[in-house]
């Protein structure tokens, strides 16, 4: 994961703004829309499932889409017509790429819905980090190209991504809104934190900022550059 060099002359960390996609970069939960207009009936189900702790995310997302009666272009349509970015999104980008700043998605959601997003958006140049998807007579495979070292079965991670960036000298800013999140947000060096990350973070005393949109990033990213060029 190659970042920028910026700051890295004078010594300082540079920084890096990594963001979850459903709920908190795209203001719905687009895997869920996807499944409530495609999927199985009994799709919620296995949601619960999950929600009670019986298979994992990786478990519930491969399950649910197995039998989702859409093929991608359909899909894709859909959110296309139905999904929008968060405020201030597009300001964040353009300021992270007029000043040399890395700002990517990481998500555990899937590539082909999160790409129609931002493609719709006209921030289609924006890295991905997620679970990369192929379509092929009428099924899905999946491949976890960021999980840790041991724990592949697991699929990504997100706090893996963020250390990554971390070790290359970093400092990283992430929005995240529940549970997935918690592992980036124990090792971001700001987060922002939506939902039920918040309590998450609260319940185990993880320093944040609440996220309602991409505005107060884009403060603290401008603040931490201004700083760190004095």
């Amino acid at each position: 994961m190659k970042t920028t060099d910026a700051n890295s002359a004078n010594g300082r960390m540079h920084p890096v703004v990594l963001t979850d996609f459903d709920d908190t970069a795209a203001a719905q939960n687009v895997a869920e829309m996807l499944l409530n207009q495609f999927g199985d009936p009994y799709w919620k189900d296995v949601r619960q499932s999950f929600r009670d702790g019986h298979i994992s995310l990786k478990e519930y997302q491969e399950i649910t889409f197995r039998n989702i009666k859409a093929d991608r272009a359909t899909m894709q349509a859909y959110v296309k017509d139905h999904a929008n970015l968060r405020p201030y999104f597009r300001e964040l980008w353009g300021f992270c790429q007029s000043n040399g700043i890395h700002m990517a998605v990481v998500s555990q959601g899937l590539d082909f819905y999160i790409q129609a997003v931002l493609d719709t958006e006209k921030v289609g140049k924006v890295p991905v980090y997620a679970v990369a998807t192929e379509f092929e007579d009428g099924e899905i495979t999946y491949h976890y190209n960021y999980t840790i070292p041991g724990k592949e079965s697991a699929g990504n991670s997100k706090g893996f991504v963020v250390e990554s960036f971390q070790k290359e000298g970093a400092y990283v800013f992430f929005a995240g809104d529940g549970h997935s999140d918690l592992e980036a947000a124990r090792v971001a060096n700001v987060t922002f934190a939506h939902r039920n990350l918040a309590d998450f973070c609260d319940g185990e005393n993880i320093p944040y900022h609440p996220f309602e949109d991409f505005k107060g990033i884009l403060v603290a990213v401008r603040n931490y550059l201004l700083n760190t060029q004095k």
